[in-house]
Parts: C-alpha cells; structure tokens; sequence
C-alpha cells in the first residue's frame, strides 16, 4: 500500500469519526494527540494537517476517495469506516448517512458489504447485551452487599482476571481482520463490570463507558490509534477473501490494547475499592501512572499475546464477547 493510499483510508477513518458531530473536546484533543503519535513514530508525516483538514472540513469524501483507485483499498476504507461508526455503539442516523454516501462514493454495491455490515451489526448486538443497558433504580438505589453473587474476589483472583482481558485485547489487535478490534471495548466494558461487581456495585454499560472516559480512555480515539498502527504496520486488513498484511515482524511493535486494558483494570480496582471517591483528575492520573508499567508488561507478555492471536477466530471472539 502506497503513502497516498494510506492517507486517503486514514481521512476516511477520521472523516468517520467525526460523522455524528458528538465529539467533545476531551475526545477531539485525544484523536489530535494520536495523530501526531502515529507521524511521530514514522507514519504518515502529515496525518496532523490531514487531522486539522478534517476538523476544519477543508477535505471531503469524495476527495479522500480519489486516491483509492484498488478494489480491495475502497472496501478496506469502508469497513474501517464502519468500525470506527460502530465501536461506540449503534450507528446514529447522521452516521449511516454518511456511510451510505461512503458507499456510493467508493463505488461499492450491496455483494460487496453486506457481509461485513451484517458481522458488524452482530458484534454490536453480542456487546449490547453482554452488560445490561440500564441497571434498574432499586438495584442502583441498594447495590448488593460484597457477600453477593460474583462479588468477594481477591485482589488475586482480579489481578488475573485483568491480566487475561489484557493478554486477549492485545491478540485481538493483532488480528488481520479489520472488524476484530471492534471487540476490545466490550471486553474492557465486561472487565470493569466484572471489577465493579467483585466490589458489590451493579454496574451498566452508561456508567462504564463514564468511567472509562474519565479514566482517559476515549473509545473512539482507541479504535483510532489501533486501527491506524494496524494500516502503517502493514497488518490490516482481511479484504475480499485476501490478507494485505499478517502476523509477523509487524506485529512485534503492537499490541498496544494490552497495556491500555491492564492499566484501565487496575485504575477500576483501585476506583471500586475504594468507594468510587477518585475525582477525574485522579482517574487520568492514576491511569497514565499505571500505562507505562503495563508497557513494560507487554512486551514481556508478547509471546503469549502472539500465540492467542494464532488461536482466535470469528465464532471464539462473539464467544468470548457475550460471555457464554
């Protein structure tokens, strides 16, 4: 894949992400911050302009689209933007406009992306009802005591429990598939809610995904950085019955979900223990403390990282996801 080629799926992910026009300026400053990660560490030299040019509406779609002249690179463009739409929850009505002109910019039929759209449609489906929506008011009004069910767990037991969630977001980053690290955030959700449930408090998905934005931890701003490692790394993405890239020498540098998910559970067992009396401030603070002994631990956990990757498929992450 050629720079130009990569510019132009990168503005689409941003043009995606900015599609429903909710960002607040924690999530904005967060996805400028990437950008300029990702040039920093030899990507694209530009993506910061390609990042203001988007924020600033000085590009377009259909411009991005002009530097994509491959079949395989408009449907890749397509799914990532349906991930990035998707990786907070349902589409809203401003972002299915906007993939809809996608399509029919990048001259792509119904064949070629209902399949992709159904298995992204049921990964947010599996996510939804994998941690209730809503906790109901008598259960928040009096949160079981810590002798309930699932509830009592030592510091032990979670710090394993935190560990596995890690050592699985960091494989599925290094999957090939492009909709794979879709999941990473359900599981950082299903893990804080498993964390909040060990202390006695019954946690819904508002309240967690709260938690995880005071923690720093944007979720579009995450699908961002890794799918944008994944393209630059020369690993993304399964296309069309194809692979452009796959497990090897480019994925040693990656897995950066560990090392985000190790780090927001152990900010969570700290936040829950404590009787969730952590200010914002002392969340973030607290989080960037612990990120980079958790990048520490990445690397010293690659092997088994890589190694899970090499297990996982399509059918286990649903599995895994949902819970059962």
């Amino acid at each position: 894949m050629t720079l130009d080629q990569q510019k132009s799926i990168l503005t689409i992910a941003l043009l995606a992400a900015f599609a429903d026009g909710n960002k607040d300026d924690a999530e904005r400053e967060e996805i400028r911050r990437i950008a300029q990660s990702l040039a920093g560490d030899g990507g694209v030299a530009d993506l910061p302009r390609i990042y203001q040019d988007v924020l600033l509406q000085r590009t377009s779609v259909q411009a991005a689209v002009q530097g994509l002249s491959e079949p395989m690179h408009r449907q890749l463009a397509y799914e990532m933007a349906v991930c990035v739409c998707d990786v907070d929850g349902r589409q809203t009505a401003a972002e299915r406009e906007f993939l809809t002109r996608l399509k029919a910019s990048l001259q792509l039929g119904d064949p070629q992306t209902t399949a992709f759209d159904l298995q992204a449609d049921a990964l947010v489906d599996v996510a939804e009802k994998a941690v209730p929506m809503a906790v109901p008011v008598a259960t928040a009004a009096a949160a079981p005591p810590a002798a309930a069910v699932g509830a009592g767990a030592s510091d032990a037991e979670l710090d394993k429990s935190i560990l596995n969630y890690a050592l699985l977001n960091g494989a599925l980053e290094l999957l090939p598939q492009s909709w794979a690290s879709m999941a990473i955030i359900p599981l950082q959700v299903k893990m804080v809610y498993g964390i909040g449930k060990a202390h006695g408090v019954e946690l819904d998905q508002g309240h967690i995904k709260e938690f995880i934005a005071a923690a720093g931890v944007g979720m579009t701003s995450q699908y961002l950085e890794q799918f944008g490692r994944k393209l630059l790394g020369g690993l993304l993405g399964k296309v069309a019955g194809r692979t452009l890239g796959g497990l090897g020498g480019a994925a040693t540098g990656m897995a950066f979900s560990f090392a985000t998910t190790y780090a927001l559970g152990q900010v969570a067992k700290r936040y829950y223990a404590g009787g969730r009396v952590m200010s914002t401030a002392m969340l973030r603070e607290t989080f960037q403390g612990l990120l980079t002994p958790a990048k520490q631990l990445q690397t010293q956990y690659l092997p088994q990282i890589q190694q899970k990757a090499a297990t996982l498929d399509a059918g286990q992450i649903m599995t895994l996801v949902r819970g059962t």
